[in-house]
């Protein structure tokens, strides 16, 4: 699609913030009013639209994607949301590690035990630890607990989380991302030990580097969605 518009603005509406295009608002890919919680969001979304050239690139629309996900996903069904995402917690990376004796059960404990421990203390929840890939259930009142951890977030929060979340293929590490005080470099890192402690073992794959760089681009965009959605 070639690009129709010469000027990109900012614009503060009752209920929120709006980008504008030459003047008029923009909406979500759904048809609803783009209300932003934020300035600082809305100029973010000002600047996807402003960096585009003569032709508009629609994979470069990071942040806008996922305040279309907030509003048209997230928000109509927050209970589904929360759902989804809950069902990363019965099943969280961190919780699965390798057989003992292993050297990698080593690293794991180094890297992902004080994420774990940290997640308990916060939330005031036990995590069952398993070594292995056979599934073990979770507490029902940790997940009772996280469910209502989800359910007081906000619907940018929760898209940002889906996406976080999703990648890291942990709930934890999620959560965790959405500190402002976290690094997500080293979140992502942490989330992907297994993977780089085989690329360390085998190799690395020149095509699976590029995945992997792509999705913690992906990573960090949604972490810094969050950021500026809230504020933080």
């Amino acid at each position: 699609m070639k690009r129709f518009y010469r000027e990109t603005a900012a614009a503060e509406q009752p209920g929120g913030w709006q980008v504008t295009l030459d003047g008029r608002g923009v909406k979500t890919q759904g048809g609803r009013p783009q209300l932003l919680p934020t300035r600082a969001l809305a100029d973010a979304l000002a600047a996807e639209w402003a960096a585009q050239g003569e032709e508009i690139d629609p994979a470069s629309f990071v942040l806008r994607d996922l305040a279309d996900v907030a509003l048209d996903v997230i928000a109509p069904d927050r209970a589904d949301a929360v759902a989804t995402l809950l069902r990363y917690a019965e099943t969280d990376t961190l919780c699965y590690r390798a057989d003992p004796g292993e050297p990698l059960l080593d690293r794991q404990a180094e890297v992902w035990e004080p994420l774990l421990a940290a997640a308990e203390a916060r939330w005031d929840v036990h995590f069952e630890r398993v070594s292995g890939v056979i599934h073990r259930p979770q507490p029902a009142a940790t997940l009772r607990r996280l469910e209502a951890v989800l359910g007081a977030k906000d619907d940018f929060a929760l898209a940002a989380l889906t996406t976080l979340t999703t990648l890291a293929a942990s709930l934890v590490t999620g959560l965790a991302a959405l500190d402002p005080a976290s690094d997500p470099a080293a979140l992502w890192d942490a989330a992907n030990l297994e993977e780089d402690w085989q690329a360390a073992l085998w190799g690395k794959d020149a095509e699976a580097e590029a995945r992997r760089q792509r999705r913690a681009a992906t990573f960090a965009a949604a972490a810094r969605f969050h950021r500026l959605a809230s504020g933080t």
